[in-house]
């Protein structure tokens, strides 16, 4: 398992006790349709989690991979201006919450940021999230998902 993987399932496990099943794909999964495929499921079970600037604060949103982040609802919720939000800056991301963009797992950061969850991925019984890699996935219910992430349940799409 590659170390960066290996480091989110020990933070899953010591932090909420959570035993995750990492899925490792060499042909990677960056894309939500790359995911989709490697694993088998719906595009739409795919819960990318992005991250988004909002005036002065960084939001961590994980949204279906079926879904386009809506930026004019992101701002609507974080009570931003529209023209000042927008996707971070890849350093930031990392020095701020410790993953890679491609590899962003929707909870375990470094850093405690507002998290929304998409709510049409409570559809599903199971959604599939990155596991610390653009390779790693695991699976996980939106529920649990919702519950170690302190996510938000909004309507975040176009």
């Amino acid at each position: 398992m590659h170390e960066r993987a290996k480091e989110f399932e020990t933070r899953a496990a010591d932090r909420y006790d959570f035993d995750v099943d990492v899925h490792e794909f060499p042909e990677g999964t960056k894309t939500a349709a790359a995911a989709a495929n490697a694993i088998g499921c719906e595009v739409a079970q795919i819960a990318s989690s992005l991250v988004f600037r909002a005036d002065d604060d960084l939001v961590v949103v994980v949204t279906s991979g079926a879904n386009r982040v809506s930026e004019a609802e992101l701002a609507e919720l974080r009570d931003a201006s529209p023209s000042a939000v927008g996707m971070a800056d890849a350093d930031e991301i990392r020095e701020t919450l410790g993953w890679s963009i491609g590899g962003v797992p929707p909870f375990c950061h470094e850093s405690d940021l507002p998290v929304y969850l998409d709510e049409t991925l409570a559809e599903f019984e199971t959604v599939w999230a990155a596991a610390g890699t653009p390779k790693a996935v695991f699976p996980i219910s939106p529920a649990e998902l919702a519950e170690y992430a302190d996510a938000t349940p909004a309507h975040v799409s176009e």
